[in-house]
């Protein structure tokens, strides 16, 4: 049974959802730790890019609640966490203000960063059309005519921005040199981040279904969505192990204490029944992957 939400100021922390915060940090995390690995790591740009990736991840969560009510994926019928313009305590035009703000602020810090650390034009205004790329993916998802979340894209997108551009991008604002090898821990990365959103999707299948919200479980079934899960992370460890064995870098297997972690969760995503038995797994994934990037990060550095 969903929790009532009480007041405004609870109403505008369901809608941030602090919770999601620390996987967003976990591709500047990785991006940063490759950095120092490579005696590039500059602080101005791991504070500002952690600042323009907050940002853009409020948008995306405030972004999500407005498009869903929207579109009917927040009914009565989802059994997920309560939504705040669902409780009727935050208004549509309300959460669309909120949504300039920090589309607004990312792109001022986005701005910041790259004017403080880009050294031409041509590689200034690649990133910004990246950065206006983002702003518009973390709208998009749900919002809009034509969200691509409700045609089961979002899976692509969390693993194009949760890992290849976070980290990939991250250790190249740091370094300005392109590394082959961060792309393995990027892929992986985005394997771990892909799968706290199929999480999500498996909790919310039936009223997705429901709401014609197209997500991969909802397109392929309970079922298939848990082997999914399970080739989503078995690509992130062989992934690692690549990096650790091209580079001999094997202290960054370190990480690989969080697998009994990851494996316990995805038993209990197969046991769960409902969606309320599913929901605490979500919340432990993103955690795992969170701690999965610090041990590597200390491994690797160490």
């Amino acid at each position: 049974m969903k929790r009532e939400i009480q007041s405004k100021k609870e109403a505008w922390l369901h809608a941030v959802r602090l919770r999601t915060l620390p996987l967003a940090l976990a591709s500047i995390l990785a991006g940063s730790f490759l950095a120092k690995w490579q005696d590039a790591f500059r602080w101005e740009v791991f504070a500002l890019a952690s600042l323009t990736t907050v940002f853009l991840q409020i948008l995306s969560n405030l972004a999500n609640d407005y498009g869903d009510s929207i579109h009917g994926a927040d009914s009565s019928a989802r059994k997920g966490p309560i939504r705040a313009v669902q409780s009727g305590l935050i208004s549509l035009p309300e959460m669309k203000r909120a949504m300039y703000l920090f589309g607004g602020l990312s792109l001022v810090t986005g701005l910041l960063l790259l004017c403080l650390v880009l050294p031409n034009w041509p590689f200034f205004l690649g990133f910004l059309a990246l950065g206006l790329f983002a702003i518009w993916a973390a709208i998009r998802y749900t919002s809009g005519s034509n969200p691509y979340g409700y045609a089961g894209l979002g899976d692509i997108s969390v693993f194009i921005f949760f890992g290849l551009v976070g980290v990939f991008g991250t250790y190249f604002l740091n370094s300005l040199q392109a590394e082959p090898m961060v792309f393995l821990i990027a892929i992986g990365l985005g394997c771990f981040s892909t799968a706290v959103l199929n999480i999500n999707n498996i909790r919310d299948i039936d009223s997705d279904r429901l709401a014609g919200k197209r997500s991969i479980p909802v397109r392929i079934g309970r079922t298939k969505a848990l082997t999914y899960h399970w080739t989503l992370i078995t690509v992130a460890y062989l992934a690692l192990f690549g990096f650790a064995w091209l580079d001999a870098s094997y202290s960054s297997l370190l990480a690989c204490l969080t697998f009994p972690w990851m494996y316990s969760i995805g038993k209990g995503i197969q046991k769960a029944s409902t969606a309320t038995d599913t929901d605490p797994y979500l919340k432990q994934m993103a955690l795992s992957t969170l701690v999965w990037t610090l041990l590597f990060g200390i491994g690797l550095i160490s």
